[in-house]
């Protein structure tokens, strides 16, 4: 399963940061290397980070793509994330916890992670996604983060999982203890809108109450003309930093209703 040569054209400058492997081993000694991980099963391994782009292009190729490990993995990374939320937050409710869960879970946080162990660097991806860019897609970078996850708890257990998600976790789980989400919100829902909708999110201060000692401010943040969320706080950062968080989370509301949405039967 070696790499094609690079493709011409835009994907070669993509291709010019990615190691060529020779062997499937050296594309898993890669992908053990960014992670530090050792995976018991490297044909796992190896799978965890095969597109079905590649698969559809190598069909002589006895290869297995990734998409069963992406759909395991986002049940596992739910379940530890969700383990060590509760652990944190003693008190919390199944509501809150699920909102901690949503800020730390999804996909540009998946994908930030994915980014910073460049799982995109390892991926084998066919000519065609090659050259509309699919390492540098967060999307792509996520599934293939998850799929990770997938594969190191079927190789090696839930405990390796949870020694791994501590470790590439701690910042976001450290901030959601903080009431922040590592990066703060406006910072997350910047990245967001960016990649969902090529635009910025836009903050206007929509009401004011109270004395001037203690003010409350009210915030209602757009994004592309539609208005995502309005809330308050006692300043006016502290209301576009609610704004930013309560749009995050109808973000990811929107992304499960769609992802959950059937399928119409053609008539």
């Amino acid at each position: 399963m070696a790499d094609d040569a690079a493709a011409e054209g835009p994907a070669r400058h993509a291709s010019e940061r990615v190691r060529r492997f020779k062997t499937d081993a050296d594309r898993v000694a890669a992908l053990e290397a960014r992670t530090a991980l050792v995976f018991s099963d490297k044909a796992l391994a190896l799978r965890a980070v095969t597109h079905k782009s590649y698969c559809n292009e190598h069909k002589d190729e006895p290869l297995e793509d990734n998409e069963r490990l992406e759909f395991l993995g986002d049940a596992v990374v739910d379940l530890a994330i969700g383990h060590r939320l509760m652990e944190r937050f003693t008190k919390a409710t199944e509501g809150e916890l699920s909102k901690l869960r949503a800020l730390i879970v999804n996909e540009e946080g998946l994908g930030r992670i994915g980014r910073a162990l460049a799982l995109g660097d390892v991926l084998a991806l066919g000519k065609g996604e090659e050259l509309t860019g699919g390492r540098d897609k967060t999307s792509l970078i996520a599934d293939a983060f998850e799929a990770v996850i997938g594969a190191l708890y079927l190789s090696d257990g839930m405990p390796a999982v949870m020694r791994f998600v501590d470790r590439v976790f701690a910042e976001a789980l450290e901030g959601v203890a903080e009431g922040r989400q590592g990066q703060d919100h406006k910072s997350l829902l910047q990245e967001s809108a960016q990649s969902r909708f090529k635009a910025s999110p836009r903050y206007r201060v929509v009401g004011e109450s109270g004395p001037d000692h203690e003010k409350i401010f009210e915030v209602e943040v757009s994004i592309a003309a539609e208005v995502f969320a309005r809330s308050s706080g006692r300043s006016k950062k502290e209301a576009e930093q609610a704004a930013a968080k309560d749009t995050l989370l109808e973000l990811q509301r929107r992304a499960e209703v769609a992802a959950n949405k059937p399928v119409d039967e053609p008539g």
